[in-house]
């Protein structure tokens, strides 16, 4: 039983960086897709970046498109998202979830969560 676990979030002056991070245990991350969300309170989940399995492909929903980078690191089983040049609308609780494809609506894992809050 794959678990993860989110860690990095904090809080943050506007325009500051955090880096996220996506830890795998109970297993590999090798054979998954690892998708970020976030939701901020009384709003939607938000799909933010995708990468996939074998680290060919990336992508971003717009509003994080050019300050946050996805990366994985199959060796640390772990996945990461740099944020960066962060604004107030960047709060939320930041959850990472393992499926078969980015854009796959079906998710085999999901973290409990890390909280960010960029705030002066």
């Amino acid at each position: 039983q794959l678990q993860l676990v989110e860690s990095g979030g904090g809080l943050v002056q506007p325009g500051g960086s955090l880096r996220l991070s996506c830890a795998a245990s109970g297993g590999t991350l090798d054979y998954y897709a690892i998708t970020w969300f976030r939701q901020a309170p009384g709003k939607e989940r938000e799909g933010v970046s995708c990468i996939s399995r074998r680290d060919t492909s990336t992508n971003y929903a717009n509003s994080v498109k050019g300050r946050f980078t996805i990366s994985r690191d199959n060796a640390k089983n772990t996945v990461y998202l740099q944020m960066n040049s962060l604004k107030p609308e960047d709060s939320a609780i930041y959850y990472c979830a393992a499926g078969p494809t980015c854009g796959s609506n079906w998710f085999d894992y999901w973290g409990q969560g890390t909280q960010v809050t960029v705030s002066s």
